[in-house]
């Protein structure tokens, strides 16, 4: 994942699961950089989305890269069933791994990229010692679990803090930020530091896709 570019990622929660196939062609079209599907397992979030069977189902109609959020207590158990699903990439929550790096190794071990995700209430130190080991560090802007919260913009702080380690480090590790995200507040997240933005309401119910994914990238 390029951490120079803005690259913009629809989350399909946001999407009408009765007309699937032509919301995925739709956003495609529109010119998505790549699909974000948010997996919830009613225990670490308080709510249930969609699982290995809607995954593969997605995988068959599109050729974007499956960005997949693991919002899982147990996210270790699934790596290989997900992989096995079509997941081109893992992010896994900092606040379930006790082991963090395992985790993420196994992830790469099958071939896929990985990534490692904080809620808006866990310290953003807690992710430095990671940044070597990870494609990419997700930022939460709202609480997990649920699709149209309002952005948290008391998250922008972290994601500068984020961005100045990444740098201080060398590294090229791509920030995401996920929730919440429309025009109004895409170039404060811009400016912050991240240059991967998920956006579902925005994207999946404005009136032309493809114009509001153009407002949100530059």
């Amino acid at each position: 994942m390029n951490a120079t570019h803005t690259q913009i990622a629809p989350s399909l929660l946001s999407a009408d699961f009765a007309h699937l196939k032509d919301e995925i062609n739709r956003i495609e079209e529109a010119g998505a950089d790549f699909l974000h599907l948010d997996i919830m397992d009613g225990h670490f979030v308080p709510n249930i989305s969609f699982g290995i069977p809607v995954v593969k189902a997605v995988r068959r109609e599109t050729r974007l890269k499956l960005d997949t959020h693991l919002m899982l207590a147990n996210p270790g158990d699934f790596i290989k069933p997900f992989k096995d699903a079509g997941a081109d990439s893992l992010t896994v929550h900092l606040e379930v791994c006790q082991d963090p790096e395992k985790v993420l190794g196994e992830i790469r071990d099958l071939g896929m990229e990985c990534g490692l995700a904080v809620n808006p209430g866990t310290p953003i130190e807690g992710l430095f010692p990671h940044l070597p080991h990870v494609d990419l560090a997700l930022v939460m802007s709202v609480e997990p679990g649920f699709g149209g919260q309002s952005f948290k913009s008391e998250v922008l702080e972290k994601v500068r803090a984020l961005h100045l380690q990444i740098s201080r480090e060398g590294l090229t590790v791509p920030i995401q930020i996920d929730g919440g995200v429309t025009p109004d507040n895409a170039a404060s997240c811009r400016e912050a530091g991240a240059r991967l933005l998920v956006a579902g309401s925005s994207v999946f119910r404005a009136p032309d896709a493809a114009v509001a994914i153009d407002i949100l990238r530059r």
